[in-house]
């Protein structure tokens, strides 16, 4: 079972920059077959680690947000703490690479 969630433009203030903890943020598409081989890997790394909150922001249906951050490579993984990125990866990349650009945030 998966900690994942999905977050909307209307939801992202909320669920991502006002969060307690370090929040990863996946923004992908249905389209997207890089996007299909990173969401089960950000799964595993959202049930393994708690100090960490995983999201999925689908670009397709949340533009508003997207564009706000300028994505315009999917997958686009940003780690957000405090209200401000602080790390992004852009690609489809092996877990352990994922573990170590994020490891400040994984605890």
């Amino acid at each position: 079972m998966s900690n994942v969630e999905a977050v909307t433009d209307a939801s992202f203030d909320a669920d991502v920059l006002q969060s307690d903890k370090p929040v990863i943020v996946d923004f992908w598409a249905e389209w997207c077959g890089p996007c299909r081989m990173l969401s089960p890997i950000l799964d595993q790394i959202a049930d393994e680690h708690e100090s960490v909150k995983v999201v999925k922001v689908n670009v397709d249906e949340n533009q508003g947000i997207a564009a706000k951050y300028g994505i315009t490579s999917i997958p686009a993984v940003f780690v957000f703490k405090d209200g401000e990125k602080v790390a992004t990866s852009i690609g489809a990349k092996p877990k352990q690479v994922i573990e170590k650009e994020f490891a400040d945030y994984l605890g």
